[in-house]
C-alpha cells in the first residue's frame, strides 16, 4: 500500500473512520483509508483471467483501487503512477539473477544475434561460383583472380561434374580440399550445364545473400543462365577459357578483364600498356632532366672558377674554349674569335675535335670492342652540351651538318655500315 498522494510507502496508523483503519503519511501529512478488497473483485479478476493470468495481491489492491475511483478523482498522476508501478515490476523481473542466468535468456541471445548476423550478410552481400569441371579448370592462382573481381567475398563454390568419369581423376579431392561443394550429375552430354542451369534458377532460396555470381564454362549453352540470373538482379560474371587465357565478361557492364594462366597475372588491356608507357616516358625525361640541370650546374661553377684563373693569367687557355660548349653558349666566342683572327684555321674545330677525341677515348676505355656510330657520337656530344650536334657545327661555322664535318676533318676517319658510318680517331703523329 502506498499513499495516494505522493506514492510513499512510509506511513503509520492513525485512529479509525465509519470502521475502517485510517493512515498518516510521514511523508507529506496525508491522511488515508486502507482500500477493501472485496471477493467480488478476486472474482471478477479470475473469471477475466480464463485460468492463464496470474494476479498478485498488491496488483490486485491496484487494480480494485483504480476501479473505484470516481471519474473527478482518476487524475493523470494516479494513471501514470499506476503504469509506472507495473514497468518497475517489470524491470525488476527481468533484470533479476535469475532471469539473467535462465535458459530462456540465453534462448533470446542467441536468436537476436542470428537475426543481426542474417541482417549484416543482407546489408553487405557475398559472392558464388559455379564450374563446370567437366569443362573448364581452375587452378588456386585462378581462383583468387576471380575472387578479386568481385566487390563482395566469395564465400561459397561450387562444382558440377560426373565424378565417376576417368579422365577427372582427382579432380574432387583437390576441389574438396579447396573448399567446394561437389555436385554429382549422370553421364551424359551437357549433363553438368543442365544441373547448373537448374540450381543457379533457384539460386536466391538457398542463399538470399548472394550479390555476384561467377559462372565457368566455356559453353554456350550457359548463356541462358546468365540471362536469368541478371533478371533476377544478380551481377553476373561470365568465366570462359581461350587457349592459355581467361575472359572474364561481366554480363551486366559488358567490361572484360582478361588474365594469364600460364604467367598466372591479369593481362592489361591497351589503354593500360599506353599508360604505363607514358608513364615510364615521363619518368625517363624527368630524370634526364634531372642530370642536365646538375650538369648545367657544374659547368656553371667550372665556368666561374676558370673566369677568376683567366683574369690571375692574361695568356687564353684551352679551358676557355670548352666552357662555351658545356655552357650551351657559342656566339659570344665566334664574336671573340672572328674579332681576333680572320686566318683560315678555326680554332673552335681544334676545340671541338678535342671534345670528341676525349669521347671516343672514354667510350674505348669502357668498351673497347664497342664500334661508335656517328649518331651515337652525337647523342654523347647532346648529354654534354644539351644541343644537336648540327647546330653546335653551324654556330661555331665549322660547315653545315656534322656528318660533313666529320669527314672533312683529319682527325677522324668514317666508315660506311649500312646506313650507318662508324668513326675512328686517327693516331696522334
Amino acid at each position: 500500500m502506498k499513499c495516494p498522494r505522493c506514492e510513499s510507502t512510509s506511513y503509520r496508523k492513525n485512529g479509525c473512520r465509519n470502521d475502517k483503519q485510517n493512515y498518516l503519511c510521514k511523508n507529506c501529512g496525508k491522511q488515508f483509508l486502507e482500500p477493501a478488497f472485496p471477493h467480488s473483485l478476486e472474482s471478477d479478476l479470475l473469471a477475466n483471467s480464463n485460468g492463464h493470468s496470474k494476479v498478485s495481491i498488491p496488483e490486485a489492491r491496484e487494480l480494485f483501487l483504480v476501479k473505484n475511483l470516481s471519474e473527478e478523482k482518476v487524475t493523470e498522476k494516479s494513471l501514470s503512477s499506476f503504469s509506472f508501478i507495473l514497468a518497475e515490476e517489470l524491470l525488476q523481473t527481468i533484470l533479476s539473477p535469475d532471469w539473467l542466468e535462465s535458459a530462456v535468456f540465453s534462448q533470446f541471445i542467441q536468436k537476436l544475434q542470428q537475426k543481426t548476423e542474417i541482417k549484416h550478410q543482407l546489408e553487405t552481400g557475398i559472392s558464388l561460383l559455379l564450374l563446370d569441371a567437366e569443362n573448364l579448370k581452375l587452378d588456386v592462382n585462378s581462383e583468387l583472380f576471380l575472387g578479386s573481381v568481385c566487390k563482395y567475398p566469395l564465400q561459397f563454390k561450387m562444382a558440377f561434374a560426373n565424378w565417376r568419369n576417368p579422365s577427372i581423376g582427382k579432380l574432387d579431392i583437390e576441389l574438396y580440399n579447396r573448399g567446394y561443394q561437389l555436385v554429382h550429375v549422370p553421364e551424359g552430354k551437357n549433363s553438368a550445364d543442365a544441373k547448373m542451369i537448374a540450381f543457379g534458377a533457384c539460386i536466391l532460396r538457398s542463399y538470399p545473400t548472394v550479390k555476384e555470381i561467377l559462372v565457368c564454362s566455356s559453353d554456350g549453352i550457359l548463356i541462358h543462365l546468365c540471362n536469368e540470373l541478371q533478371n533476377q538482379g544478380l551481377i553476373v560474371y561470365w568465366v570462359r577459357r581461350q587457349g592459355q587465357t581467361l575472359h572474364i565478361e561481366n554480363r551486366n557492364t559488358g567490361k572484360l578483364t582478361h588474365y594469364s594462366l600460364a604467367m598466372a597475372t591479369e593481362v592489361p588491356s591497351l589503354e593500360k600498356v599506353v599508360d604505363t608507357i607514358q608513364d615510364l616516358i615521363k619518368t625517363e625525361q624527368e630524370s634526364i632532366n634531372a642530370r642536365l640541370d646538375s650538369l648545367v650546374a657544374v659547368a656553371t661553377l667550372f665556368q666561374e672558377r676558370c673566369e677568376i684563373n683567366i683574369k690571375d693569367n692574361p695568356k687564353k687557355t684551352e679551358a676557355e674554349k670548352i666552357i662555351p660548349i658545356l655552357n650551351n653558349s657559342f656566339t659570344e666566342s665566334i664574336q671573340e674569335e672572328e674579332k681576333k683572327e680572320d686566318s683560315a684555321e678555326n680554332p673552335n674545330g681544334k676545340t671541338l675535335d678535342e671534345l670528341l677525341l676525349k669521347i671516343i677515348q672514354d667510350i674505348q676505355t669502357q668498351s673497347p670492342k664497342t664500334k661508335l656510330s656517328v649518331s651515337q657520337l652525337g647523342t654523347e656530344i647532346r648529354k654534354i652540351t644539351g644541343e644537336s650536334p648540327n647546330s653546335i657545327i653551324q654556330e661555331l661555322n665549322l660547315g653545315s651538318s656534322f656528318l660533313k664535318y666529320l669527314k672533312s676533318s683529319p682527325t677522324f676517319t668514317l666508315k660506311a655500315n649500312g646506313k650507318e658510318y662508324e668513326v675512328t680517331a686517327l693516331p696522334c703523329e
